[in-house]
């Protein structure tokens, strides 16, 4: 199977199971992936490979040549602050926001692909794949198991803040994703994370232990 089937991709290293981790903004996806990662999971982060995305030359030259020269820092890297002024204006963004997805997904799914192969060959038999965009990028097809990470939209908003987010960004953000509820009926799995960071941890472990087996 191809994580993107249309863009021609390679497909998945055979017998490496995929856990998809899916859940609203600041849900804490990253922490309960990192678990994972300590029980022996290859961990591909969507997150990570879309900023290497964003740095590469090709995807930068297409973003000025769509959107002009202010969407770059004066080191001529693109600047996520302006590209998130395109894809959220309450007018034109979901256009725009269209066009940077068919930028960009393909270019994300190959670096994950890489990180799997890598993975495999490591030994490893599980991946996690820590994605905001599973279900919006289509990449829930291809996972063996979904996770939806639960927390109140009062504690994720207080946990975006924290990072310097208004509530206006948040909620921009959020309406542009499936919604929680969509993210949550199609979860094998639903992990709660709006308590201790050891509770998380606990209830990720039973998970591995009664569905994904030991051997990472």
């Amino acid at each position: 199977m191809n994580l993107q089937d249309e863009s021609g991709l390679r497909p998945f290293p055979p017998g490496l199971r995929v856990v998809g981790l899916t859940g609203g903004i600041a849900s804490g996806k990253s922490f309960v992936a990192s678990v994972f990662a300590e029980l022996g999971a290859a961990l591909l982060d969507a997150d990570r490979a879309g900023h290497a995305v964003l740095e590469s030359a090709e995807v930068v030259d297409a973003l000025v040549r769509r959107w002009g020269d202010e969407i770059l820092r004066k080191d001529g890297t693109a600047a996520r602050a302006e590209i998130a002024r395109r894809v959220f204006h309450p007018v034109w963004g979901a256009r725009e926001h269209t066009f940077l997805e068919s930028l960009t997904h393909p270019r994300i799914a190959e670096q994950l692909l890489t990180r799997a192969e890598e993975g495999a060959k490591a030994g490893k038999s599980v991946a996690v794949l820590d994605a905001a965009l599973l279900f919006e990028a289509g990449w829930n097809r291809f996972c063996s198991l979904i996770c939806f990470v639960d927390a109140p939209r009062s504690v994720r908003l207080a946990r975006a803040m924290e990072r310097g987010w208004s509530e206006k960004d948040f909620t921009d953000r959020e309406c542009a994703q499936f919604s929680v509820d969509f993210k949550r009926e199609r979860a094998d799995e639903v992990i709660d994370n709006s308590g201790s960071l050891d509770y998380v941890q606990s209830q990720v472990e039973r998970l591995w232990h009664a569905r994904l087996g030991t051997n990472g």
